[in-house]
């Protein structure tokens, strides 16, 4: 059922393992120190190295036992069954137990939580004992141990003793910039924006492979300042590497570049909902995007090999689907995606009424993904020729997502990489009609609905059978482009710098686990 990853890594022969300090930087700051307040990779994959949950991915992305150290089906589907750890404290000393679980599952899957639409399998949770934990699910459901890879496991007497009951993603709390975890590293200080601190927990219940002493991040946006960052020493790991500079620093003594696939991919989203423009000299006027057929175009508009060259330098493939190929799920028999063709973009606009195209707005962060920005810019002169004015507005990622939310937008730029490895998982988070209740596309900010898709959605979830479930994962993407509900650009490529005396391990998944790393 899971597939195992090649993982790129920097490897030198190790001397010694004398103690060190790291430091290190990405375009990113983490939102938020809150595990359940944001799901987003930056906060998710710095957090891993602080908090844990019952399981966890390994160096090669397979799930293995974390705060639990055995789980198995109950009955006939019914759910899962967890053996919890015993004998694991967290950072302030506190004993972890079933009822951290419990506390976690409700307080993660609350209406409050950006992380609830984890949970839709499931039913009801009960504590066996102190540590035995059952997941009840709403149908079979061999997905779910893999889904809550992210999860992560609060102590409930620090939430509720710091008035962190629930997350607060919008006016944070307690738990926004402090934190205490179960994880080989505990937040010693915390500025967000400028830094972040963090020191070995000696109290950790796992075999330590690292030899750091402190580590220290540190956000830079500026490409350049990263670069220079790096080759003077003053941090030991950038990410990522300004693809214009990987050549460059890759013949540089000190340096060393590693470089992989991501396990996501860059997409076009548009505002199924929206019965007006919000944005442009069209603003008030009849939602176009509301028609496949402008969605085609903007499809057929687009050439994405001449943005794998220019803008990715060749580090990156063209995406067909939510997924990558080397994701499981992915449909092999609709791997071709629309062809660069203006003449075809052109007469699908006219088809729909708009000859003479329309002015929009378009939403883009410019600290989030590689090159997001120059990606929009590119997005913004090919619409140009066919008639569409995007009207682009570029900003960090901090206020980016609020604007989404807020449906502050007229077409934008998503990134998704599926958690569990497995295509159900952006057919649940983008592709499903939004339904707080049953916590489903939470991440569907056009509102694009289809009521074949909502249908195979739990029969993909619970199907055991490999060409079963495949049939229905292919059905779903037929239905996805037909319609054009996204506009898959490309799979997002990894491309990390560090200093020649590091070794590290990169992942898929984009997410940088400390207690890999040695200092040499």
């Amino acid at each position: 059922m899971f597939r195992a990853f090649a993982v790129g890594a920097a490897l030198l022969a190790s001397t010694s393992l004398h103690a060190a300090e790291f430091k290190w930087a990405s375009t990113t700051d983490p939102q938020t120190l809150d595990p359940h307040a944001v799901n987003s990779a930056p906060v998710l994959g710095f957090l891993n190295n602080v908090y844990e949950g019952l399981v966890r991915r390994g160096k090669d992305m397979r799930v293995e036992p974390a705060l639990a150290t055995a789980w198995e089906p109950i009955g006939d589907g019914a759910g899962w069954r967890f053996t919890l750890r015993q004998g694991v404290t967290f950072q302030d000393g506190s004993a972890f137990d079933a009822q951290d679980v419990l506390f976690s599952y409700q307080r993660a899957s609350s209406e409050a939580a950006d992380t609830r639409s984890w949970f839709a399998p499931i039913s009801d949770v009960k504590v066996v004992d102190d540590y035995t934990v059952d997941f009840l699910t709403n149908a079979p459901n061999p997905l779910f141990p893999s889904s809550i890879a992210n999860w992560m496991i609060m102590d409930s007497e620090w939430a509720e003793a710091n008035e962190a009951a629930l997350p607060d993603k919008d006016n944070g709390n307690f738990a926004t910039l402090n934190a205490n975890g179960t994880g080989a590293f505990q937040v010693t200080a915390r500025e967000p924006g400028l830094r972040t601190v963090l020191e070995p927990f000696d109290g950790w219940w796992g075999d330590v492979e690292h030899n750091i002493t402190r580590a220290e991040f540190t956000p830079i946006q500026n490409p350049a300042t990263a670069v220079a960052a790096l080759l003077s020493g003053d941090v030991d790991m950038i990410n990522p590497v300004p693809i214009q500079d990987a050549e460059r620093l890759s013949t540089s003594p000190d340096v060393t570049v590693i470089k992989g696939i991501e396990a996501r991919v860059i997409m076009l989203g548009f505002p199924h909902e929206a019965d007006v423009l919000k944005y442009g000299a069209d603003q008030g006027k009849p939602n176009p995007f509301q028609d496949t057929r402008v969605r085609k175009a903007v499809a057929h508009a687009i050439s994405v090999p001449a943005i794998l060259r220019t803008i990715m330098r060749g580090n990156a493939e063209a995406a067909s689907q939510l997924v990558s190929p080397a994701m499981n799920g992915y449909s092999r028999v609709l791997a071709e995606r629309p062809p660069f063709d203006v003449a075809k973009a052109k007469e699908l606009l006219t088809e729909a009424g708009y000859p003479d195209g329309f002015s929009f707005g378009l939403k883009c962060p410019n600290d989030r993904y590689l090159n997001d920005e120059a990606v929009c810019q590119a997005v913004v002169s090919m619409l140009a020729q066919i008639g569409l004015t995007a009207e682009l507005d570029a900003m960090p990622v901090r206020t980016y997502w609020p604007e989404l939310r807020e449906d502050n937008y007229d077409m934008y730029l998503l990134g998704w990489s599926p958690g569990t490895f497995d295509a159900e998982h952006p057919i649940r988070f983008l592709a499903t009609t939004p339904n707080p209740d049953l916590k489903l596309g939470s991440w569907n900010f056009g509102g694009f609905s289809n009521a074949r898709v909502d249908e195979l959605l739990p029969l993909i979830q619970s199907e055991i059978n490999p060409e079963t479930r495949q049939a229905l994962l292919d059905e779903v993407v037929k239905i996805l482009q037909d319609e054009q509900a996204y506009v898959t650009l490309y799979v997002q490529p990894l491309v990390w710098g560090t200093g020649k005396n590091i070794e590290l391990t990169q992942r898929p998944d984009n997410f940088f686990i400390l207690r890999w790393v040695t200092v040499n």
